[in-house]
């Protein structure tokens, strides 16, 4: 099988560009620089000449706070850019796998979110990623929407590497308690994404580690398996942001893992292999 990856030079890039090679496939990784999605003839080019079978949409603007006030900026990339790689990737013969956020839903129940609950996105960040949603449904039949939350992992900045970084160098650390979600780390996501690629059975996903946790409950259980002191507990009020977060992303992964027929691994595993890969590398 013939990949396209957009946006593979962020982290879950990292993650999914070699789990796709590893598996056999031949993968053609574009960044921003080789192929600005904002720019459907850029995209046109190397998908024509790669005849693909599948183009992997994660290219996205994820600067959540600063589309607050940069909404053309968002829009651009997380709507029309996911609705060029839609458009360029049917041109070309291949499917398209898009990747969105939990932040499509308010965050404002306290049940696991499924696939067709209503999404009612509260932040100028999570509504552009709606809108690419839709976009990519709408131009594109042979489509996947994968919606995921709280990665980690190689290849870029997370909470996992940034909370590390500060306990090592003896800073103080508070974290929120009243922000809950499932932790994921970008390689059982990425192993996940090629297992529903496999199936052909398109439509919208959900893919997370299992369980749910808060901030605070996953820094102390990450802080604990390296040795290092206990965060102290504090709450979003704590941390005024122009763009508020979520206070529940937990999302259901009922659908996938019964298509795939793979559970996800629970956030406390995953947290640990990310440990462990990490001291070995």
């Amino acid at each position: 099988m013939k990949v396209v990856v957009t946006g593979a030079g962020g982290m879950l890039g990292t993650a999914l560009v070699p789990a796709l090679e590893a598996v056999g496939h031949e993968v053609l990784p574009l960044t921003e620089q080789d192929a600005d999605v904002r720019d459907l003839t850029a995209l046109r080019y190397p998908l024509t000449a790669f005849h693909p079978d599948w183009v992997v949409n994660l290219a996205a603007y994820t600067r959540v706070d600063d589309a607050e006030t940069h909404a053309d900026a968002a829009y651009l990339v997380n709507a029309l850019g996911a609705r060029n790689v839609a458009l360029a990737a049917a041109e070309s013969g291949a499917a398209v796998l898009h990747l969105s956020t939990d932040y499509v839903f308010a965050g404002d129940t306290r049940s696991p979110r499924r696939e067709y609950d209503a999404a009612v996105p509260r932040t100028v960040y999570g509504v552009s990623k709606r809108a690419g949603e839709l976009a990519v449904a709408e131009v594109h039949a042979r489509h996947l929407i994968v919606r995921t939350a709280w990665l980690y992992g190689r290849g870029g900045h997370n909470f996992v590497d940034t909370i590390l970084r500060k306990s090592r160098a003896g800073e103080s650390i508070a974290v929120v308690d009243d922000q809950h979600g499932s932790p994921t780390w970008t390689r059982d996501l990425a192993a996940q994404l090629i297992r529903l690629m496999a199936s052909s059975q398109f439509g919208t996903y959900h893919v997370t580690s299992s369980g749910e946790c808060s901030w605070h409950e996953f820094a102390s259980h990450l802080l604990a398996l390296a040795g290092l002191p206990p965060p102290s507990r504090t709450d979003s009020a704590a941390f005024a942001r122009p763009a508020p977060r979520p206070a529940y992303s937990v999302l259901s992964n009922l659908l996938a893992e019964y298509v795939t027929g793979r559970r996800m691994p629970t956030w406390q595993d995953a947290i640990e292999r990310y440990l462990q890969e990490s001291r070995s590398s």
